[in-house]
């Protein structure tokens, strides 16, 4: 299997420089905007990736970039399940059988997709989110073929015995003690989604609840499968050293004799109204600096109307624009509070996205003035707005991020493929730079005061506890939300 590092929460994209697939900012998300204005000219002609698209007889959705810089290419598989689409009292599905994908097939036996691919001097991971998962490679072109019949094999031919499956299973629930149970800001992103949504699934983590994960047996993963892993439900995208007429004969030859077959219907609960803004506190020896956060519901990119996903974007990008972001300049250099504070909008997702705010207090500041400062933020952002002069530069500095985008194979790779498979199009992704060009102060307030209702948001602490700690690290950084998490 290869080396994943569960719960490192990629979809919380660090989107100022960066999206990771259409637009915001957090961890893998640098990588967004970066791509998204690649290639600007000007508005109304700007384009980012220029991809091609074709689509096989059995569904499979093919997207290919095109990049001649070297004579590598990367290619991902997207499929449209996660974390929101398993059954009551099975988290931590979708999850468990990515782990289970690198462990042989009809054709080939256990470890020997990763021993592959390692011989011919590529690289190879997957991750699983709440509203996808993703399996890629990056390898020499003419390895090409060989890595597409790899994963071509085990879109259709998984094996599953209930010995490989108990020794994965323990592997998991391992990854799961050591990312979670042995990290209180971990522990503190999962309580604050349990509340933050009373009934949406994005409340359970993706990596699973320990005690319905050691439930999981091999009849659960194989339905899962069967349901979910067809080629009508998967959308193939190629980065690289290769045009659609190169890639479209290997793709039919590979991935065209796999059958489609029926698919269930995504089921997504929606949010109630909420009426309190809920609140989490969590005390341990481990913790040495006390962080803050504030997560508040928003729109998604794939379900916000009338620009509001785009004005989120560059809200966050003049909220925490590095040095010259309001956070900051106000509550570290003007205040001297805060060893780190940070804004960021994630909407990457199919359902409710999220807007996060972050906090590290200077050594002997208290959280509380903490809070209070950035309450205060908000508030004078709600009263008074934004300036065009803020506007104007938020926008040029997304646009001028993603300058160096197609430098990178797996980013044009992964921006595409996340968009396509949380309901967006690739018309979305090649205007973005347009759209973002486009944000006016007046929508960016809008949505500021549509988002920030105290009344949809969850505020965690992570506080220092008295002495008798078990020994473990440390935990200093501030929480990050998993609510979108993936675990790779």
């Amino acid at each position: 299997m290869s080396n994943r590092s569960d719960h490192e929460a990629l979809p919380l994209r660090l989107r100022h420089g960066l999206r990771q697939m259409g637009l915001r900012q957090a961890a893998l998300g640098l990588l967004l905007l970066a791509w998204a204005l690649a290639g600007v000219a000007s508005p109304g002609q700007a384009k980012v990736f220029s991809p091609e698209t074709f689509t096989l007889e059995n569904g499979l959705q093919v997207v290919v970039i095109t990049s001649r810089r070297a004579p590598v290419v990367t290619q991902m598989v997207f499929y449209k399940v996660g974390g929101t689409d398993e059954v009551a009292g099975k988290s931590g599905l979708a999850h468990f059988l990515e782990h289970l994908m690198f462990r042989g097939t009809k054709t080939y036996g256990p470890g020997q997709f990763s021993a592959i691919v390692a011989r011919l001097g590529g690289n190879e991971n997957a991750f699983t989110t709440a509203d996808y998962t993703a399996y890629h490679q990056s390898v020499a072109i003419e390895a090409l073929p060989r890595v597409m019949e790899l994963e071509a094999d085990r879109m259709a031919n998984l094996v599953l015995d209930r010995k490989t499956v108990d020794t994965e299973r323990e592997v998991i629930l391992e990854e799961r003690r050591q990312r979670i149970d042995n990290n209180p800001s971990a522990q503190l992103s999962e309580m604050l989604n349990a509340v933050l949504y009373l009934n949406h699934p994005y409340r359970i983590p993706v990596i699973g609840w320990e005690h319905e994960m050691e439930g999981l047996t091999a009849e659960d993963v194989q339905a899962f499968y069967g349901h979910w892993y067809a080629p009508n439900n998967a959308i193939l995208v190629l980065s690289g050293d290769i045009s659609a007429a190169e890639a479209k004969p290997l793709v039919e030859k590979y991935y065209g004799p796999i059958a489609r077959r029926d698919v269930p219907q995504r089921i997504r609960p929606t949010e109630p109204q909420q009426f309190a803004p809920r609140r989490v506190t969590l005390e341990s020896a481990q913790v040495q600096q006390p962080s803050w956060v504030r997560i508040y519901q928003a729109p998604s990119y794939a379900g916000a109307k009338n620009g509001q996903a785009y004005a989120l974007d560059v809200l966050a990008q003049i909220l925490d624009g590095g040095s010259t972001g309001r956070l900051y300049r106000h509550l570290a250099v003007e205040q001297k509070l805060a060893a780190g504070v940070w804004g960021y909008y994630d909407g990457d997702r199919i359902d409710l996205g999220s807007f996060t705010f972050a906090a590290t207090p200077n050594p002997g500041g208290k959280l509380e003035t903490i809070e209070a400062a950035i309450d205060k933020e908000i508030a004078d952002l709600l009263a008074n707005g934004v300036t065009d002069e803020e506007v104007a530069r938020a926008k040029d500095s997304l646009i001028a991020g993603a300058v160096k985008a197609r430098d990178s194979l797996m980013g044009p790779a992964n921006t595409l493929g996340v968009a396509l498979a949380v309901g967006q199009t690739v018309d979305d992704v090649e205007t973005w730079p347009d759209r973002i060009a486009a944000v006016t102060r007046d929508q960016i307030e809008a949505a500021a005061k549509s988002v920030f209702d105290i009344n949809r948001s969850a505020t965690g602490l992570l506080l220092p506890a008295a002495a008798g700690a078990d020994g473990s690290a440390p935990a200093g950084a501030p929480p990050v939300p998993l609510e979108g998490g993936g675990t790779p």
